[in-house]
C-alpha cells in the first residue's frame, strides 16, 4: 500500500477528524442515553434535595472534587493524543458514568443486592464480602453501557480498543467524582450534620487518594476489553484477550471493594491497598501500551506522506506516533525538552488537520504543515 493509500485507509478505519453530533433523534440510542441521565438526574434531585440541613457538605464536596476533576482532565488530555477523540463525545461519557451509571442503576442495584446478601449471609458476611460481590458487577456493566450507547451515537469515531480506554476513562471519572461527593453527603449525615466542612475535606483526602486506582482505572479497563471483544476496528477483535481484560478490570474491583475481607481485617489490611495498587498499576499500563499499537500504526500511516515529503524527520515521526521512550530519545536528538516538545505538538497537530480535511489539501493543512517547518 502506497503512502497516500495508506493515509486514506488510517483517516477511513480510524474516523478521525469527524465531528461527533449528540442531538440524533431518529437514533434510538439517543432516547435510551437520555432516559439514563434524565433517570439519574431525577434521582440525584431527589436524594440531594430531600434535606437542606448537609448543604454545607455538599457544597463543600462539589467544589473540592470540582477541582480535583482539574488535574484527572488534564491526564486524560494527555493520554488522548493518537486519534483523538472530540471534546463532546468525552464530555458525554463523563456525563453518563457521572449521573446514569452512578444514580440511574448503580444506586438501586447496589442496594437491592446488599440486601440480599445481608440476608443470605449475614450481617458479618455482609460487611466483609458484599461490596465486592455487588459493586463489580452493577457498576462495571453501567459504566460499560455509556460506552455502548456511545458507539450507537458515534459508530465511525468508537473504534479501537484504545478508544474504549479513553472512553472508559472518562466515564469511569464521572462515576468517581459523583459517587465522592455522594459520599461526603452521607458522612455528614452519619455525623448528623456536625463539623460538614471538616468531613468533606477528610473524605476528600481518602477518596481523592484511593481515587488514583478506582472508577477511572477500573472502567478504563473493562472497555477497553469490551472493544477487544467488539473487535471494531480491521484485525482488532481478541475475545479472550477482551475477556480476560474485563474480568481483570471486576478482580480489581472486588479487591478494592472488599479490603478488609481479603486481610481478615487484621494488620495485612494497612500493606494490601499498596500491593494492590502497584498490581493495578503496572496493569493498566500493559492493557494502554497494548491497546495503543493500532492507534500508533493510523498515526504513522496518516503521517508518511509527509515523512516522505520531508516535512517530518523520521525521528519525529517516531516521537509523535509512538511511546514515552520514543518521545524521550527524540528529546535527545534535539537536545531540548522544549523544542521537542513543541514539535511533537505540531506534528500532532498537522496529524489532526489531515485528518478532518480527509486526507485532502486545504489551507489548515498548510499552515499546520508550516508551522512544523517553523520549529524545525
Amino acid at each position: 500500500m502506497t503512502g497516500k493509500a495508506a493515509q486514506l485507509a488510517a483517516i477511513e478505519e480510524s474516523g478521525w477528524g469527524l465531528p461527533f453530533r449528540f442531538f440524533q433523534p431518529h437514533n434510538l440510542a439517543f432516547w435510551v442515553y437520555l432516559l439514563g441521565v434524565g433517570g439519574g438526574a431525577l434521582a440525584i434531585v431527589r436524594y440531594f434535595g430531600s434535606s437542606s440541613f448537609y448543604t454545607p457538605a455538599l457544597t463543600g464536596g462539589v467544589l473540592l472534587f470540582g477541582l480535583y476533576l482539574v488535574p484527572w482532565s488534564l491526564v486524560l488530555r494527555r493520554q488522548n493524543r493518537y486519534t483523538a477523540q472530540p471534546a463532546g463525545l468525552l464530555a458525554a461519557g463523563f456525563a453518563w458514568g457521572g449521573v446514569a451509571a452512578a444514580f440511574w442503576i448503580a444506586l438501586p442495584a447496589n442496594t437491592a443486592l446488599l440486601e440480599i446478601w445481608t440476608k443470605a449471609g449475614g450481617t458479618a458476611f455482609a460487611q466483609n464480602w458484599a461490596a465486592g460481590l455487588t459493586a463489580p458487577i452493577n457498576e462495571e456493566w453501567s459504566k460499560a453501557l455509556g460506552l455502548v450507547l456511545l458507539i450507537g451515537l458515534a459508530p465511525r469515531l468508537v473504534r479501537s480498543a484504545y478508544d474504549g480506554f479513553i472512553i472508559g476513562a472518562a466515564i469511569g471519572l464521572g462515576f468517581q467524582v459523583f459517587e465522592d461527593v455522594l459520599y461526603v453527603y452521607n458522612g455528614a449525615a452519619q455525623t448528623f450534620g456536625a463539623d460538614q466542612l471538616v468531613t468533606s475535606v477528610q473524605v476528600f483526602l481518602v477518596r481523592g487518594a484511593s481515587g488514583i486506582v478506582s472508577h477511572a482505572l477500573f472502567s478504563a479497563l473493562f472497555c477497553t476489553g469490551l472493544m477487544w471483544v467488539l473487535g471494531r476496528a480491521p484485525g482488532e477483535r481478541r475475545v479472550v484477550l477482551g475477556l480476560v481484560t474485563m474480568l481483570t478490570a471486576m478482580v480489581f474491583h472486588f479487591a478494592w471493594d472488599d479490603m478488609n475481607g481479603l486481610g481478615g481485617n487484621g494488620p495485612l489490611t494497612v500493606v494490601l491497598p499498596f500491593v494492590i495498587a502497584a498490581v493495578e498499576l503496572v496493569t493498566l499500563f500493559a492493557v494502554l501500551r497494548r491497546a495503543a499499537r493500532l492507534e500508533r500504526r493510523w498515526m504513522r500511516d496518516l503521517l508518511g506522506p509527509e515523512a516522505e515529503a520531508g516535512v517530518l524527520e523520521p525521528a519525529l515521526l517516531d516521537a509523535v506516533s509512538g511511546l514515552r521512550g520514543n518521545r524521550k530519545a527524540f528529546r535527545k536528538h534535539v537536545r531540548s525538552r522544549r523544542r521537542a516538545r513543541h514539535l511533537v505538538e505540531a506534528a500532532g497537530d498537522l496529524a489532526r488537520e489531515i485528518a478532518r480535511a480527509g486526507g485532502r489539501e486545504t489551507p489548515r493543512v498548510a499552515h499546520a504543515r508550516a508551522e512544523v517547518a517553523r520549529l524545525g
